[in-house]
């Protein structure tokens, strides 16, 4: 069963990232696919196992840059993980659909 979050405008950028950082550094994953306002999580099976949605217009400024924000902050996680943890960065393709 898929695990679902969502957030809206008002989410606390440490909190989330927190909670996505402590998800990604789980031994059962290994990616995060970052597509607009909607993350999957999937483990080896390459199964979705958790999807973070954020509920923010792509034109709202603050909304942008908090998930610019969280998005760097995984990132960065992943890569200090140096294991085969990986992510697809696909944040910015979502606005163009607007």
């Amino acid at each position: 069963m898929i695990k679902k979050e969502i957030y809206y405008i008002d989410f606390d950028v440490d909190e989330v990232t927190e909670r996505i950082n402590n998800l990604m550094s789980k031994w059962s994953v290994h990616l995060i696919v970052i597509k607009g306002q909607n993350w999957q999580v999937y483990n080896y099976s390459n199964e979705i196992i958790y999807e973070f949605h954020f509920l923010i217009d792509f034109k709202n400024i603050e909304g942008r840059i908090k998930l610019e924000d969280l998005k760097l902050n995984v990132i960065h996680h992943i890569e200090s993980l140096r294991d085969d943890t990986s992510y697809v960065d696909s944040l910015v393709v979502e606005e163009l659909l607007y």
